[in-house]
């Protein structure tokens, strides 16, 4: 299985061990699933660290950078999407998506939660992945 994770799930799970989010991330780093990420989702990943209420050092977010880099499907999107009108940002996660030809993408986000599927990908919340996972 292939899937992309919204940086909000990223930065859930690493600020708050044990949630569904920390799970999804356990998943990822047990080779459950194959993540496929961009470079525009690298960049809000780390500009999101960078400016959140809790202060993570910048060799931190480096390090977390790297290890998505080196350890996803890093895909060049080449179409742009207007699927996402209240958030048009969140166009990025289903760009990447189709490019990457993944299975899931992993939200918390209501905008792309609220479509559920997009193309034959599903758009799914980390309870509902960790089911689809363990299935």
């Amino acid at each position: 299985m292939m899937a992309i994770i919204d940086t909000n799930i990223f930065v859930s799970g690493i600020f708050w061990e044990g949630n569904f989010c920390s799970q999804i991330i356990d998943e990822w780093k047990n080779k459950k699933f194959e993540l496929v990420s961009s470079v525009e989702i690298i960049d809000e990943f780390v500009e999101t660290l960078k400016n959140f209420k809790i202060q993570m050092p910048d060799e931190m977010i480096e390090e977390w950078r790297n290890l998505i880099i080196e350890n996803s499907i890093m895909v060049e999107p080449t179409i742009k999407l207007d699927a996402i009108k209240d958030d048009p940002d969140d166009n990025k996660f289903l760009e990447a998506g189709i490019s990457g030809n993944v299975d899931l993408v992993i939200s918390q986000d209501k905008h792309l939660l609220k479509l559920k599927q997009y193309r034959g990908i599903k758009i799914v919340s980390p309870e509902e992945a960790l089911l689809l996972l363990k299935g």
